[in-house]
């Protein structure tokens, strides 16, 4: 009984010990895992490897999220946008019509001007970042949650807002069977 009474009672040791924190090695994994799917998504041509990308990117940020102690975001973090806003991006690219998209051309003029302005962002990011006070200290050690937030949210969820939660369930899945209804080609 020593573990959550001891950080009520005595808030140092509720600080992180060095031994929970990520290594450094995988820290850059993930970090550029995002990067590199992140730049995927913009760059493939094709809309289902972009999205594919999109949720591998999802899955490097729920991992960091996880390396910061906070598993309830980073399971969110999967749930929802890994999961359902990937399968709302999914419907979406079946309904397109990706013959018109595989013909249109590359303008070389918006491709130097989008070049062009993420280096400009990328060059005041890092004049703020240089010259910002705050960014060259290191932040303190982060305190544990001493209240357990998943049970808190599940009691909320399936307690007072039960049927709202089965309604938006049956909306979906109302909403699924008309994507999929819609996006099948008639013969002609």
């Amino acid at each position: 009984m020593s573990g959550a009474w001891d950080s009520i009672y005595n808030p140092q040791s509720a600080i992180r010990s060095p031994k929970s924190i990520m290594s450094p090695l995988l820290f850059w994994t993930f970090s550029l895992l995002m990067l590199v799917f992140g730049v995927a998504v913009v760059i493939n041509r094709n809309p289902v490897a972009s999205a594919l990308s999109l949720v591998v990117s999802f899955l490097g940020l729920a991992a960091l999220f996880m390396s910061l102690d906070a598993y309830f975001i980073g399971i969110i973090q999967v749930l929802v946008y890994a999961g359902a806003v990937m399968v709302l991006f999914l419907f979406i690219i079946m309904l397109l019509d990706l013959r018109v998209e595989e013909g249109r051309q590359v303008s070389w003029l918006a491709l130097i001007g989008g070049i062009a302005v993420a280096l400009a962002l990328l060059a005041q990011i890092f004049y703020v970042i240089h010259n910002l006070k705050s960014a060259h200290q290191t932040f303190p050690p982060l305190a544990r949650s001493t209240f357990d937030d998943v049970r808190n949210v599940g009691l909320l969820l399936f307690g007072n807002y039960n049927l709202p939660f089965q309604v938006i369930g049956v909306l979906v899945l109302v909403a699924t069977i008309g994507v999929v209804l819609l996006s099948r080609r008639e013969p002609r």
